[in-house]
């Protein structure tokens, strides 16, 4: 199964804790048969950064571990099972530009029927930055278009005014050019970040989310805060949770999630 997983904090040295302590939800994948693997892009001051590894058929994939050495208050993790394109570096979520990070679980129908019709969407200057082969990627590039035509590709404090319609203009524009070449089966959901926001769509695949102060349930080897840190908050979405814990919240169909920097989650429905 594929997994996505979004997470903002108010603090960067505690994200393997949190992982550790949603380890309910968050419990051990099995890699996917085929050309599958994981990736995890997050923020480091001024740096977009990621790591991407393929995975072997059966392999555990341990979120806490593959963020053990990560110091970020804000990230995106994902297990890939591909639909669209083989795994290889370029083939690998999350994808980066600029500031942006993304993430996509689900496929878009028909997609090589559409393929050149979307690229024609998008300015020349995002699309050189498409490296692979995926449905995914040109989503993604897909809402950086939309955004640069609304003069908010390079704005760090974009609102939720400025990103909903975006993100609907993107959704829309998508399931236009997918039922033009006969598909009517798209799973668009996604988390988009530029590292002071982070937007969640469910399209399709489900997608929930939980907010939560302080460490109730820390690993063994915790090492505590030196007195007088501040207490640890923290927001993370979860795709694809099949029982949902009663302290989890489940975004409802074609719904976004926004966490902004103090943190607040606030969902709206496309």
């Amino acid at each position: 199964m594929s997994r996505l997983i979004g997470y903002v904090a108010n603090r960067a040295d505690r994200m393997r804790d949190a992982l550790y302590q949603e380890r309910a939800v968050l419990r051990q994948e099995t890699a996917p048969a085929g050309a599958s693997g994981w990736g995890i892009g997050f923020y480091a001051g001024d740096e977009v950064l990621h790591k991407k590894r393929p995975t072997r058929a059966g392999e555990l994939v341990d979120w806490q571990s593959i963020a053990g050495g990560v110091r970020s208050d804000c990230a995106v993790l994902h297990l890939r099972q591909p639909t669209v394109g083989d795994f290889r570096a370029e083939n690998a979520h999350p994808f980066r530009m600029r500031s942006w990070l993304f993430a996509h679980e689900g496929t878009i129908g028909h997609f090589d029927a559409m393929r050149a019709n979307l690229a024609e969407m998008i300015p020349d200057f995002l699309r050189r930055n498409i490296r692979g082969q995926t449905d995914s990627e040109y989503l993604f590039h897909t809402i950086l278009a939309l955004l640069h035509d609304a003069g908010q590709l390079d704005n760090p404090d974009l609102n939720e005014a400025q990103a909903l319609p975006t993100i609907s203009a993107a959704v829309t524009l998508v399931e236009r050019l997918a039922a033009e070449v006969g598909s009517a089966d798209n799973s668009l959901s996604f988390i988009l970040t530029n590292g002071r926001s982070m937007y969640a769509l469910r399209h399709g695949t489900p997608m929930t989310y939980v907010e939560r102060q302080g460490l109730h349930d820390p690993p063994d080897d915790y090492t505590g805060p030196p007195t007088g840190s501040t207490q640890l908050r923290y927001a993370m979405l979860v795709s694809g949770i099949e029982e949902v814990p009663v302290d989890y919240q489940t975004l409802p169909e074609r719904g976004v999630a926004i966490i902004d920097r103090r943190l607040n989650v606030s969902v709206h429905e496309l």
